[in-house]
């Protein structure tokens, strides 16, 4: 049941990588995440309920909820408009966590490949934390890719992989790919500084409504001086009081 959530986990990334990258608007996102974080509450809480007490069991599926809550998350920042400085802060927690996911993975659950996705998991928060918690609009665009990155490699690939079977009896060989694919994608940093794509200028007010651009030439335009929206004399005004002083 797990694996289906991470297959969707996948989905939701991709389209948050795309979005940091200015390719899907905000409130687009929204219902993907919602549904989502949804899902990664109602999975655990069913797992931990069927688990009979079994410890391992319960560990695994008290993570999913790092990632239910961070969707559900975003999904009301984005509906609400609301600061990400929140969750920015909550994103330095999962990071943390996630560490600790790792290396049970790599000791006391011996799934090697796991505890590198983890690994790689703790790296995407922690860059969730940089760019909503502390501002750091330098690494949005850094940050969309590597959760597209992630989408694939660490929740679509490894999902379809437990679904079929063959997850189990290819854990060392896919920790060792996972691990050189992984790093060689947080090599793209160089090629991807700077904040996303700027969200697009409306255009002018007579193109918007579809008439000429020689009409409305009269209208006041606007200056925006130490944040406050001036009126500026038009061409026709300043021809006027012209004449009058004559």
């Amino acid at each position: 049941m797990a694996s289906v959530g991470l297959l969707y986990v996948g989905a939701v990334l991709i389209v948050n990588g795309l979005m940091l990258l200015g390719r899907v608007d905000a409130r687009a996102a929204a219902p993907l995440n919602l549904f989502v974080g949804a899902l990664q509450v109602v999975t655990p809480t069913y797992l931990i309920f069927t688990s009979g007490g079994d410890a391992d069991t319960i560990l695994g599926a008290s993570g999913i909820y790092l990632f239910g809550f961070t969707y559900l998350y975003v999904g009301l920042n984005l509906l609400g408009g609301l600061d990400g400085t929140g969750l920015g802060w909550f994103s330095a927690f999962v990071a943390g966590c996630a560490l600790v996911y790792a290396g049970l993975n790599f000791g006391r659950l011996d799934d090697p490949a796991f505890g590198v996705i983890w690994l790689y998991w703790a790296v995407l928060w922690a860059l969730f934390f940089l760019v909503l918690g502390l501002k750091r609009e330098e690494l949005t665009r850094f940050t969309g890719a590597v959760a597209i990155v992630a989408g694939v490699l660490t929740c679509a690939v490894p999902a379809f992989m437990l679904l079929t079977g063959v997850w189990q009896d290819n854990r060392r060989t896919a920790a060792i790919v996972l691990a050189v694919l992984l790093l060689l994608s947080l090599g793209v940093y160089p090629r991807l500084r700077g904040p996303g794509a700027p969200a697009r200028r409306e255009p002018a007010p007579e193109l918007r409504e579809g008439g000429p651009a020689g009409e409305g030439a009269g209208a006041p335009t606007t200056q925006f001086r130490d944040n406050v929206t001036e009126p500026q004399p038009t061409r026709e005004s300043t021809d006027e009081q012209s004449h009058r002083r004559r």
